[in-house]
């Protein structure tokens, strides 16, 4: 063989050499970083991924679920003539009895409908509709969607749940992003 032909296969490995070498060693070791960070944040956040997500979707279909009282009831006055709010909360305490002792929690005022909804701080959660102009009760029950919206707030484990339900959407955002780098760059793990 001749000299020329052998530097010309030298280089010749030397290029193919240096077109299928392995990526940087930065973009690696972001890539491993990126699929352990993936893999046990999936592994950690699962649960509460799980419970906010089942809970989200009951709290969608609650009417449907009948986890939410249905009233019916046409307006027959305008918002500006609606009895004050606290009127409103006196006669709505009256109606629920024993549970009114516990106090209002919220009330939820809706004006294009022409009522208002008083929720109780009691620990069956009673609520009373009332219409907004006249004070007439149209219905008093439980609601039972308090339990879903607060687990899935995480409320009901307190501050530390809420700090938890925050940790499951970081958690949820970190899964995507390194979800998605891993499926950019598949072979910069290895």
């Amino acid at each position: 063989m001749t000299e020329g032909t052998e530097a010309a296969r030298s280089e010749a490995r030397k290029k193919r050499h240096r077109r299928h070498r392995p990526r940087s060693d930065g973009i690696r070791d972001f890539s491993r970083w990126t699929f352990h960070i993936h893999l046990w944040a999936g592994v950690v956040i699962t649960v509460l991924i799980l419970v906010v997500s089942v809970t989200g979707i009951a709290l969608n279909h609650k009417r449907g679920l009948g986890l939410m009282p249905e009233v019916e009831h046409t307006p027959a006055a305008t918002f500006e003539d609606a009895l004050p709010l606290a009127e409103l909360a006196r006669r709505a305490t009256a109606a629920v009895g024993a549970a009114g002792e516990a106090g209002v929690d919220r009330m939820d005022v809706r004006p294009d409908d022409g009522i208002v909804k008083v929720r109780f701080n009691d620990r069956e959660v009673h609520e009373a509709t009332l219409v907004l102009a006249t004070g007439e009760v149209l219905h008093v029950g439980l609601r039972n969607d308090v339990f879903m919206e607060k687990l899935h707030s995480g409320e009901i484990f307190g501050a530390q749940g809420i700090l938890l339900s925050d940790l499951a959407a970081v958690g949820l955002t970190l899964l995507v992003l390194s979800g998605f780098w891993i499926w950019l760059y598949p072979r910069s793990r290895v």
